[in-house]
């Protein structure tokens, strides 16, 4: 089947998750830089996870450009990515509103990590789909910082409990490793 459905559907997913982020930050009381500070770690966590829905949204838009059809797996894939991503404005707000406690933190992170093993799923349909000499395979290579993203966030998540900024310090340079652009699926379709 066509892919024009799963890539509509997904960026309204990503587009809902964001807004619904969003509406979560609340108007500062008051009128001066000192109303603003109650609020620095929700803005803190908005910012963060709008990075990470982003690079998610950016990523598979770049995989359904290099592919030319999808099937009942590779739906049934994305819409359990779809999935953990959606619960990312309550793990963004629950760490935000706590003020980065250890166990929103770690909670955070483990909706990351969630994220990033069906996101290995979806690779690992599209790839069973269109085989080793797809235009799909040849972009992802070996997809070393797919696997070691989820590395990552699995040691996060302990971590939390030892020193909460560890991990929130892994959260953030996971994303900037991602924020850096990809440009594996780019140089494979101008080919």
């Amino acid at each position: 089947m066509g892919k024009g459905r799963v890539e509509a559907f997904t960026d309204g997913v990503a587009a809902i998750i964001i807004t619904i982020m969003v509406l979560d930050l609340k108007v500062p009381e008051g009128e001066d830089f000192y109303a603003l500070l109650p609020q620095w770690p929700i803005f803190l966590c908005y910012v963060l996870s709008f990075i990470n829905v982003g690079i998610y949204w950016n990523n598979l838009h770049n995989m359904f450009h290099t592919v030319q059809r999808v099937d009942g797996g590779v739906l049934w894939a994305n819409l359990h990515l779809l999935f953990w991503l959606s619960l990312m404005p309550v793990t963004t707000a629950f760490m935000g509103e706590n003020h980065f406690a250890r166990v929103p933190v770690a909670v955070y992170g483990l909706d990351l990590a969630l994220c990033a093993a069906a996101y290995a799923i979806l690779v690992t349909a599209l790839h069973r789909l269109h085989g080793q000499d797809s235009a799909f395979a040849r972009a992802l290579g070996s997809d070393f910082k797919g696997r070691a993203s989820l590395a990552a966030y699995i040691a996060a998540i302990p971590l939390a409990f030892v020193n909460q900024w560890i991990s929130v310090a892994i959260y953030v340079l996971v994303a900037l490793v991602w924020l850096v652009p990809d440009t594996r699926f780019a140089r494979v379709i101008e080919k």
